[in-house]
């Protein structure tokens, strides 16, 4: 079972940056995708990004694409989300998750473990 922890978080102005990490305890998703999802108040869980196994191929929701990045380093089992030129838009919980294939992929259901969250926000 992955376990996955979640930081970064905090308040930010907009056109601002933030870098948020998440952290494998366990150690066994280095053969695993990894995505980034968010939920803001009231609203569904929503893809934001994915990063394959590697870190050699990566998939972005069309309203992160060209401000969001996804890296990896399997090395330190962590998974970044580097987010440019915030918008109050994105603010919401940025939960990582883990999938149960290798290649990226945007699809919930296609994951199965989950990190406990850390909450964006982004202020006008």
């Amino acid at each position: 079972q992955v376990q996955l922890v979640e930081s970064g978080g905090r308040l930010v102005q907009a056109g601002g940056s933030l870098r948020l990490s998440c952290v494998d305890s366990t150690r066994t998703s280095s053969n695993k995708a990894m995505g980034w999802f968010r939920q803001a108040p009231g609203k569904e869980r929503e893809f934001v990004g994915s990063i394959n196994w590697s870190g050699k191929s990566t998939l972005y929701a069309d309203s992160v694409k060209g401000r969001f990045t996804i890296s990896r380093d399997n090395a330190k089992n962590t998974v970044y989300l580097q987010m440019n030129s915030l918008k109050p838009e994105d603010t919401a919980v940025y939960y990582c998750a883990a999938s149960v294939f290798s290649s990226a992929r945007s699809e919930r259901a296609k994951y199965d473990n989950w990190g406990q969250g850390t909450q964006v926000t982004v202020s006008s």
